[in-house]
């Protein structure tokens, strides 16, 4: 049985990249959500004005990989600490953000969160809020980074924070 969280910080070619990496997680999509404008289009959520975050939502076996895998690896692979950005991709759309499906991933979200806490310096800003829809990204935006290895943000931004996760998660590894 698998388990589908979404979840946003930052970029989502980052998250998707990072995750991939991970054996036990079975899916990750590059998706919209949080927002109040129906079937966003990338260049609309990039004015930061419909609400949404850019999320993936990462389908796993928790069977194979733990939840607080899942939920630690996202707090290690962005910085939680920054309002409304991630680096130099700045608006609500690269909020730190996690939206649970039931009470249960809530517990989880928050327990979570308070484990990040700990780890980083400075408050953990990251919010846990409903989910509401949550719309695919355009299909180009789905396993970017495989897609496009040598493109310049994937190699500035995404692959340390993918190295950081294979170093970091190790055992978990593909």
């Amino acid at each position: 049985m698998t388990t589908t969280y979404v979840l946003a910080g930052g970029c989502f070619w980052c998250l998707d990249a990072a995750y991939r990496a991970l054996n036990g997680v079975t899916e990750v999509l590059s998706c919209y959500t949080g927002g109040d404008t129906a079937r966003p289009s990338y260049e609309q959520v990039c004015t930061g004005r419909t609400g949404h975050a850019e999320a993936v939502a990462v389908t796993f076996d928790p069977e194979i990989i733990p939840s607080d895998v899942i939920l630690d690896a996202f707090f290690t692979m962005h910085d939680p600490t920054q309002l409304n950005r991630q680096g130099n991709d700045v608006g609500t759309q690269y909020r730190s953000a996690m939206f649970p499906a039931d009470d249960a991933q809530r517990e989880a979200f928050e327990a979570a969160r308070a484990r990040a806490g700990e780890l980083w310096p400075g408050e953990v800003v990251t919010t846990i809020e409903p989910l509401g829809e949550v719309f695919p990204a355009e299909d180009y935006h789905q396993d970017f980074f495989a897609k496009n290895p040598t493109q310049g943000y994937c190699l500035a931004v995404a692959v340390p924070k993918v190295n950081k996760v294979r170093a970091s998660f190790s055992q978990y590894l593909r």
